[in-house]
């Protein structure tokens, strides 16, 4: 049965090309108990943040914190006619005190989303603690003006134009920062 199709297939036989039989029978290499399934990655430790929605909120968040700092000046100047950060002469926009002022409050936004993520990367409960953070230092601005000089309707009004901008700043950034975070 040398030559027969029904050969064990052992040597140079032309049916099985001169395997032998482990050789072509690979089912008896693979595991009893099935197929092992690849490992599954580990979760990540510590917060998933995703830093580019934050900070697209940050940047979003000093924009408004500007054109508050504009509109808060626009209403105190030419509906009140107060003369903040300028001699009424100076028309309703002021003079280059203005461009401070929403320069400073997109600024705070900007410096704002920086500690939120901060916070985020390194505290237990880091909107608490940015809650109280940016509270304090919003109520810092709201009384510094009434200690200066001014007269008592530019101290108030800039004491309400600061807290209105903090309050935006403290509102947009949580919101952001919950948005691009697991942790928070």
């Amino acid at each position: 049965m040398r030559g027969s199709i029904f050969s064990a297939g052992r040597g140079g036989d032309r049916m099985s090309g001169g395997y032998n039989e482990d050789d072509w029978d690979r089912t008896r290499q693979m595991p009893r108990h099935g197929v092992q399934q690849p490992a599954r990655p580990e979760p990540p430790r510590g917060p998933v943040i995703n830093a580019g929605r934050l900070w697209a909120g940050g940047v979003a968040t000093a924009i408004v914190a500007a054109l508050i700092g504009l509109v808060g000046l626009l209403i105190v100047r030419a509906l009140l006619q107060i003369p903040y950060l300028a001699p009424v002469k100076s028309g309703a926009l002021g003079d280059s005190r203005t461009v401070i002022l929403c320069v400073s409050a997109a600024v705070a936004a900007l410096a704002a989303t920086g500690l939120a993520h901060l916070l985020l990367l390194s505290t237990p409960r880091p909107m608490a603690y940015f809650g109280w953070i940016a509270g304090l230092l919003t109520a810092v601005a709201v009384v510094l003006p009434i200690l200066n000089d001014d007269t008592l309707a530019v101290s108030l009004a800039t004491g309400v134009i600061h807290l209105v901008i903090g309050l935006a700043i403290i509102s947009l950034v949580t919101g952001a920062a919950l948005s691009a975070s697991t942790r928070a």
